[in-house]
């Protein structure tokens, strides 16, 4: 059995105080975050960076620190079977729209609910009612201490990140070694 990696992001945007997740739907119909397999020896945050900007098209957003969770499946391609573990985190997108990728048949930005009930795989799913959660309690946790928070536990996605996040990977054990 081959073993893959891949990271993404759980993206999602304030509008109008609603918070909206990013779907992508993929070519072979499931509802899915963006994400792709790590290239190189790029860290897991460096993937999912990567894969939201090529994806979704979009550039301005913040991974929030505190969150990363993984699920794993088995599928076949080209005749091998492949176990494949996906890490997620949660980022906050700075944009109002995002652009449709090849890799893509469709994009949506919904609510929790529309999320929950339009995601096709269990993994995703659970993994999204963990984050919604976590955002819960990361913006009550703000309002609570008067603190903005909008930039305050944040990485950002520019250059300076890139280049940290081997360092920063190691301090929070997430290098990636093709586990």
């Amino acid at each position: 059995m081959i073993e893959a990696t891949s990271a993404g992001a759980i993206l999602f945007r304030d509008t109008r105080g609603r918070r909206e997740y990013l779907l992508l739907k993929s070519r072979p119909g499931d509802w899915e975050f963006p994400k792709g397999g790590v290239e190189g020896d790029e860290e897991l945050q460096q993937t999912a960076i990567r894969e939201v900007t090529e994806e979704a098209g979009i550039e301005d957003f913040r991974l929030l620190d505190g969150f990363r969770e993984d699920y794993d499946y088995v599928f076949e391609a080209s005749g091998k079977t492949i176990h494949k573990t996906v890490h997620l985190f949660v980022a906050k997108s700075f944009e109002a729209s995002a652009e449709l990728s090849k890799e893509h048949r469709d994009l949506q930005w919904r609510d929790y609910e529309q999320a929950i009930n339009t995601i096709t795989q269990d993994g995703p799913r659970d993994i999204l009612r963990e984050a919604h959660g976590f955002l819960d309690e990361y913006y009550e946790d703000d309002e609570s201490e008067g603190v903005d928070g909008e930039e305050a536990d944040e990485t950002t996605n520019d250059a300076e990140a890139a280049e940290n996040a081997t360092e920063d990977a190691e301090e929070d054990g997430l290098a990636a070694d093709g586990e």
